[in-house]
């Protein structure tokens, strides 16, 4: 059993991979991820495979072990780590247990693991959403912690013990990508501003892309972006090593920082905005009908909108609400930023009911 970040490091030698796995759902669920030329297949490729391809049954493939160097590669990228740090890992009884406190070790990093197995583990498959009780009793004997879910691509910090939001994972890790030189960015609709600003602060450029990970490496890959991510799902992506989310490699690149007088500083400065993703219950064949309705709400009440991925609109240089549909349920996604608290609980609240009223007013 080996993490997703691992089969895709290695299908880059084969040309495809599939992958089992329930990821961040309910252990009772499964699924598979598929993967060619090294990335996952976006949302346009799934329906022309399906529909395209023909399978030979009289044609059987062989198995072969593989034998992975990720862990010799990841370590080429991010280099030796000084001071030998201490570092608690929450594998959250997944796939990541084989690697993520190899490879920190390895580092130099003295780790501390817990929740090691599925059957002893306290916490749920998503650290996104998880309390992570354990983590944060634990990280106060040390400098930093880490938790993965069940295939190790998301990856959730605690420092100081407090549990960071998902897009603090992704705000470290763009900050190290900048120290190493990187200065092209491909980040979701849904990605903090405060990656944005700290981006180019230090002189990069950001791109934004719809929300998904297919979807920010598509963006990628066109654009030929150095580094990037989704911050919704903790998602660091490091092109040139792996066309995914890679919480293993994310960990030793963060836990590489800790040595840097200013980790705290720009901790402090992802810190600074509040997020809040809430969701309402709308008849999927109403979504359409009632998103066109706020855009145009939107496009009176500010000054600019965005239609790429649902309808964000702007509404100053640290607030914004995004608007999705689902695909596969009944349901409408509110999500908003702002660098106030209680703002940013004010916009959710009056774009819930903004959203209801469209609903009503149509159906």
């Amino acid at each position: 059993m080996v993490p997703t970040p691992v089969v895709f490091r290695e299908s880059r030698n084969y040309g495809s991979g599939i992958i089992v796995s329930s990821s961040h759902n309910p252990i009772e669920w499964n699924g598979m991820k598929f993967i060619i030329d090294g990335r996952g297949i976006n949302e346009k490729e799934l329906p022309q495979i399906l529909e395209n391809q023909k399978v030979d049954k009289s044609e059987t493939g062989i198995k072969k072990d593989v034998s992975s160097s990720y862990i010799e590669d990841a370590k080429k990228i991010i280099g030796n780590i000084n001071n030998s740090p201490k570092i608690v890992v929450d594998i959250g009884g997944g796939a990541a247990r084989d690697f993520a406190p190899k490879l920190l070790t390895e580092l130099g990093c003295h780790v501390q693991i817990v929740n090691e197995n599925l059957d002893n583990c306290s916490r749920g498959p998503d650290p996104t959403t998880d309390t992570l009780s354990d983590l944060i009793a634990a990280s106060t004997k040390n400098e930093i912690g880490f938790a993965f879910d069940l295939d190790g691509d998301r990856l959730v910090v605690v420092r100081n013990g407090k549990k960071q939001i998902p897009d603090v994972t992704l705000g470290l890790g763009v900050a190290k990508s900048l120290e190493l030189g990187y200065k092209s960015f491909v980040l979701s609709m849904d990605t903090s501003i405060s990656i944005e600003k700290f981006i180019k602060e230090s002189g990069g450029t950001v791109k934004r892309s719809k929300v998904g990970e297919a979807n920010v490496i598509d963006l990628m890959i066109k654009s030929k972006a150095q580094a990037g991510g989704e911050g919704s799902s903790g998602g660091f992506i490091l092109p040139e090593f792996n066309f995914c989310r890679d919480g293993i490699l994310t960990s030793g690149l963060i836990a590489s920082m800790l040595e840097n007088s200013n980790f705290d500083e720009i901790l402090k400065f992802m810190e600074g905005y509040s997020q809040i993703r809430d969701i309402i219950k709308i008849d999927s064949k109403f979504h359409d009908s009632v998103i066109e309705e706020i855009k145009n709400r939107f496009s009176k009440e500010y000054s600019d909108i965005i239609t790429m991925d649902g309808v964000k609109g702007i509404i100053d240089e640290d607030s914004w609400v995004l608007i999705r549909k689902s695909n596969t349920e009944d349901i409408i996604r509110v999500s908003a930023e702002s660098n106030d608290k209680e703002r940013c609980e004010k916009i959710v609240k009056d774009t819930l009911e903004l959203v209801k009223q469209s609903y009503e007013k149509i159906r």
